[in-house]
């Protein structure tokens, strides 16, 4: 079945992504009125608990990189799902005509 093929291909394109991390990340200002000494803070829910981490400059292309596989993971595991259940609903189809 087609569907069957878009499933597999949508797994093997999250066996693919690398590290992730759920969150958004802002610059903030020690300073907003004269938007001076800038840093940077990821914001995020886990576990029904709001979370606020500092990010290092360093490490901003990194934890950027792990929010767009994290994006990318949210994005495939829907299509996933989705596939999924059209799936179910035509086996189920299927065997009603048989």
């Amino acid at each position: 079945m087609q569907i069957e093929k878009r499933i597999e291909t949508t797994k093997a394109k999250l066996a693919a992504i690398d590290e992730t991390r759920p969150g958004s990340l802002s610059r903030q200002y020690k300073d907003p009125a004269n938007q001076s000494g800038a840093y940077y803070q990821l914001s995020y829910t886990r576990d029904m608990k709001s979370r606020t981490e500092y990010i290092a400059r360093d490490a901003l292309d990194e934890v950027r990189r792990q929010l767009d596989n994290y994006k990318r993971f949210k994005e495939l595991t829907a299509e996933w799902v989705d596939l999924s259940i059209e799936h179910s609903r035509l086996k189920m189809k299927l065997a009603r005509e048989s």
